[in-house]
């Protein structure tokens, strides 16, 4: 029986051993299990082997960057400081560019049944400031003898919202770089946006940070790249667009392709076959 369990062990090692190294990424902490970008949901997703955390960041009134994917207060998920739900006739004009941290951190993101996401366990939550998220995960990491987390960050901005639900993209970028950098991040950090804007400047300010481009288009990959400038670290399409010429177009180029936001176990299969480098998902469950 022992020679049997160990040829076992050898034979699981090996077949280990031949699986490309996957980067499960936990889309806004595990949004289909936990309430989205909060920081129960990244300490969560820490629990079930999430080696990146994927998070969006906007920006307070009073220049606070805070970790939310909406530049509002969404009807999905929010309730009002006195208890009532946020309606969908309302949610834009709840405006975090024009709130306090003070004001935004009274809204409860936690409690609210989610339309789409019925898995999720329901608390009372807040919209948590980026620093305060990283010394939470990463000392939570600390005490549980786990590798500190990766943080993929999405700077949520768009040429047509400029002045109106968030800075200008060189105010926006600074911003968010300063609590970065403040927070030691390094190695951990890597910056990602739909919006080419922050992410031109920030290849040429500080080109030592990975950098990722969202795409949700249908374009080539050589047309997204030409629209951006230059050739990122990661390639992060909506991953109904990836094939296998997408993924082997990426690689030859020394891009890592990542596809967003894949919720079924089948579908992360099909994509592993495919060799993309990561998968962010809302179940990050399904990873294991």
């Amino acid at each position: 029986m022992k020679n049997i369990s160990v040829l076992g062990l050898l034979l699981c090692s090996q077949v280990l051993m031949a699986q490309p190294k996957l980067d499960r990424q936990g889309h806004r902490g595990c949004r289909g299990l936990m309430p989205e970008n909060t920081i129960p949901a990244m300490k969560k997703a820490l629990d079930l082997g999430v080696q990146t955390l994927e998070l969006d960041v906007v920006i307070s009134k009073d220049k606070q960057v805070v970790v939310s994917h909406d530049t509002y207060m969404s009807a999905d998920i929010a309730l009002k400081p006195d208890g009532k739900p946020v309606t969908a006739e309302e949610q834009k004009q709840l405006n975090l560019y024009q709130l306090t941290y003070a004001e935004i951190k009274k809204f409860d993101v936690g409690s609210k049944p989610h339309p789409q996401f019925g898995q999720q366990q329901k608390f009372p939550a807040y919209k948590p400031l980026l620093a305060n998220l990283i010394d939470s995960v990463n000392t939570y990491a600390k005490a549980k003898g786990i590798p500190l987390p990766l943080f993929n960050i999405e700077i949520k901005s768009m040429p047509t919202t400029d002045g109106v639900y968030h800075p200008e993209p060189k105010e926006f970028v600074e911003l968010v770089l300063t609590v970065c950098k403040a927070k030691n991040l390094g190695k951990q950090l890597t910056i990602q946006s739909f919006d080419v804007r922050p992410l031109q400047l920030i290849h040429k300010q500080s080109p030592e940070i990975p950098l990722s481009y969202l795409t949700a288009n249908a374009k080539s990959l050589a047309d997204n790249l030409a629209t951006l400038g230059f050739t990122p670290h990661a390639y992060s399409p909506y991953y109904k667009t990836v094939t296998a010429e997408v993924v082997k177009a990426c690689h030859q180029q020394g891009m890592v392709i990542i596809p967003w936001t894949v919720n079924s176990k089948v579908d992360i299969d099909s994509l592993i076959q495919l060799g993309v480098d990561g998968i962010i998902s809302d179940y990050p469950n399904l990873f294991l």
